[in-house]
């Protein structure tokens, strides 16, 4: 039987043809976008980098701070025993006490309470729902592996006092402490962050405070004024209930109804939120 034999190469005429279709096709494919995602692509022209400029060179530099806000302050805490070193096992409400029982005098500082609040601790047994000691949360702030203590304080003037609590060479220590007309308060990874009435209306203060290894003592690492969605309403409105957000929002509405002066903040202080004395 005779059969005619195919060529086994496309004929010239034909090669040709679909040489032209491959073109045809990439270059309907580029114009439509559709190249490889690889591919290098110009972003613009980049701008000339320009370096700070220091103002007043001649200038001497300050040698101190114009005063001591305490953002490095620490505090042992006499009378508290942790069993184990689990912080965990400590009930927030004897730490605050056992502070007041060192303290009894300071209405200012890291460690001062209103003389109302101080009363108020005596409501933590027999009145729960009226003791100022919030909800305690727990974050490892020195990266020891264990969870240091996180305590929130209802003050009035609608101020919350915020201190964290850590346990350094066996020994119960009050490693950050502050007070303020506060908005919120935010665990992010090692750092707390408090979020604060600004005096601008529609913005906020927010400061990172971080465990600093030379102090020993979380310090007001970042601070910021940024606009805000909590901006304060008219004097005489409710402003926001201060709360944590990690746990239990619903922990305890604060006292009063408007702002008022703060007795200390680290982070932002002035001549007239250090009052020498209790409001």
């Amino acid at each position: 039987m005779n059969r005619s034999r195919r060529p086994s190469h496309p004929r010239p005429a034909r090669r040709r043809v679909l040489a032209a279709g491959a073109l045809a096709l990439a270059a309907t494919a580029l114009a439509a976008g559709c190249g490889d995602p690889g591919d290098l692509r110009s972003a613009g022209a980049t701008p000339t980098a320009v370096g700070p400029t220091r103002l007043w060179p001649d200038l001497p530099p300050a040698s101190s701070p114009v005063g001591d806000y305490g953002e490095a302050d620490t505090e042992e805490v006499e009378g508290v025993k942790v069993p184990g070193g689990d912080l965990h096992k400590v009930n927030p409400v004897a730490i605050v006490r056992a502070e007041v029982a060192a303290n009894p005098d300071v209405y200012s500082g890291p460690d001062g309470l209103y003389k109302e609040t101080v009363e108020a601790l005596k409501d933590c047994g027999s009145e729960p729902k009226d003791c100022p000691v919030l909800k305690a949360y727990y974050r490892d702030f020195t990266g020891d592996g264990k969870d240091d203590l996180v305590v929130g304080i209802r003050m009035p003037e609608e101020q919350l006092a915020v201190r964290v609590y850590a346990m350094e060479k066996g020994h119960l220590t009050q490693i950050m402490g502050t007070s303020d007309a506060v908005l919120g308060v935010e665990l992010a990874g090692r750092d707390l962050v408090v979020r604060a009435v600004s005096g601008i209306p529609g913005y906020e203060y927010r400061t990172a405070w971080s465990w600093d290894r030379h102090q020993r003592a979380m310090l007001p690492t970042r601070d910021e004024i940024l606009r805000s969605s909590d901006a304060p309403r008219p004097k005489g409105a409710r402003s926001q209930v201060p709360a944590l957000t990690e746990g239990d929002p619903g922990a305890g509405p604060g006292p009063g109804e408007t702002p008022g002066p703060t007795p200390t903040s680290a982070a932002r202080p002035s001549a007239d939120d250090r009052p020498d004395e209790g409001p």
